[in-house]
This record gives C-alpha cells, structure tokens and sequence, in this order.
C-alpha cells in the first residue's frame, strides 16, 4: 500500500470522525431537556435567513482568498446542512444519511462518462446530458426542459432577484427577446421610469413595486448590453458605501447622529476626497 493511499485513508478516518462529532453536538443542541432554547426554537422556515446569509459569507471568503475563513464559513454553512436535518429526522421525515446517499446517487447518475460506459467529447456534452438527466428525475420530457419559460422559472425560483433577473435576461435575449440596438433599450428605460414615478403618485404599493421591478429589469438589460455585471457593481457599490461611512466615523468627534444634515454631508464628501487621494497615491 502505497504512502498517498494510507494518507487518504487517515484523511477520510478524520473526516468520518469530525463530521460525527458535528452531528452529536447539534443532537446535544436539540435536546428537548438539556438542549440550548434558542437552537430548540427554531424550525425549517425560520433558518432560512441564516442559510442564505452563510451562503454568501462563503462567497465573500472565496472572493478575498482567505483559507482559512473559507474554512470557517464553510463550516457554518455545513452546520445549516446538518441543523435542517437533525429537525427533519425529528419530524420523522428524512436523516443526514440520506441527504448524503442522495446526492452521492445524483452525482453518479448525472456523470455516466465517469460512472458508466457514456462518451463525451467536451464540456458541452457533458453540460446536455447533465441537462437530459436533470429533465427526466424531475418527469418531464426533454422537450418540456427546453422551453424558455421551464429554463426562467427554475432561474427565478432558485437565485436571487438580481442574480436571477441578470441570467434570465441572458437566456431571453439569447432566444431572440433583445432589442435591435441599446438606443431602444434606453428608451424603454425612459418608459419604465415615467410609468414608475406615476406609480408613486398612487397609494397601490404592489403597482408601485411592480413598476420597480419593471425599472430594475430593464437596468439589468442596459448593464448586459454593455457587458457590465450588476451584481459586481452593487457589490462595488455597497463596499464603497462602508469605506467612506467608516472614513466619517473616524472623523466624527461625536455619534453621526448628532450631526446636523449639512455636516454629514460635509464629513461625507471629506471621507470621498480622502480615498480618492488615497487610491490615486497607491503606484501601479
């Protein structure tokens, strides 16, 4: 036996024995009479808040490089995994083994090119069979899997809204709903910003957030014409946001709640300045 095989075996031994311990001390948190009330609390529905916000804290670890909080997030994101399925074994419903022999099953299934004797040319090949497969677990057809509107619905159910509206516009212009040019698409914006600010002159908040939407959708077509991600540019956006806020922190001698509007505003275009010269001093 070979050093690399015994090292792989020792790895899986620690993995096996770790992912045991997760499980016992979620099961201790579970505990109706020794367990923690606030873990004890908690249901399917009311996690999902804390499912999405470890998601993206993963996303954050892996965009700034760091191993070892990617190694944190991704522990808290495991503890959801194993959280959910210790109160859906509770309810009698289904056990981490099975959310494990699950996916483990899909996999093989969706990969007959690794798992069975199926021959595959490229990444393209692989992505249609994983297609096919896909369509016919959930019963239907392959040409019901094809339709446009199957394609958006399954985007607009799992994404978020802005990552959703971003991919499914992508797919609609690349089945041929896109504008001739970005003039036209300018114009619809100017025709969903009149239609929104007349929604705000009513009292109907799901019309006004219905023109919001329809405003913010066409903000997303402007950004894929120029091929610009607007998730990334929300992202930049908000990050900048922060920075100059803790720059007028620094500055505040007081809570900023105690300054006047003219004076934040004051501390606000300081803070801008400064990064701005900062950035213009970092040599290229």
């Amino acid at each position: 036996m070979s050093n690399s095989t015994e090292t792989v075996q020792d790895t899986s031994e620690a993995v096996l024995e770790a992912l045991k311990r997760l499980i016992e001390v979620v099961a201790k948190l579970r505990d109706p009479n020794e367990g923690c009330p606030w873990d004890l609390a908690q249901t399917p529905q009311t996690l999902i808040p804390y499912v999405i916000e470890e998601a993206y804290e993963v996303v954050d670890a892996l965009r700034v490089g760091d191993a070892d909080d990617l190694a944190e997030e991704l522990g808290d994101l495991l503890l959801q995994v194993v959280l959910q399925a210790q109160i859906a074994s509770e309810y009698g419903q289904f056990s981490l083994t099975e959310v494990a022999d699950s996916i483990t099953e899909k996999l093989i299934r969706r990969h007959p090119h690794v798992f069975g004797d199926v021959q595959v040319e490229n990444v393209e090949q692989v992505r249609a069979n994983w297609e096919q497969i896909k369509a016919l677990e959930k019963g239907k057809t392959p040409e019901e899997s094809q339709l446009l509107s199957h394609k958006l619905s399954q985007i607009s159910r799992t994404l978020p809204p802005l990552m959703a509206g971003t991919k499914m516009s992508k797919k609609a212009a690349a089945a041929g709903l896109e504008w001739e040019n970005v003039e036209e698409v300018w114009a619809k914006f100017q025709e969903e910003l009149g239609e929104f600010k007349e929604a705000l002159q009513t009292e109907d908040k799901n019309h006004q957030e219905s023109e919001l939407g329809d405003l913010l959708f066409t903000l997303i077509n402007i950004a894929r014409w120029y091929q610009l991600d607007p998730n990334e540019a929300l992202q930049g956006t908000n990050n900048r946001f922060i920075q100059r806020l803790s720059k007028m922190e620094a500055f505040a001698d007081r809570p900023l709640t105690e300054y006047t509007l003219d004076e934040l505003d004051h501390l606000w275009k300081q803070a801008k300045k400064e990064i701005q010269e900062s950035s213009q001093s970092i040599p290229n």
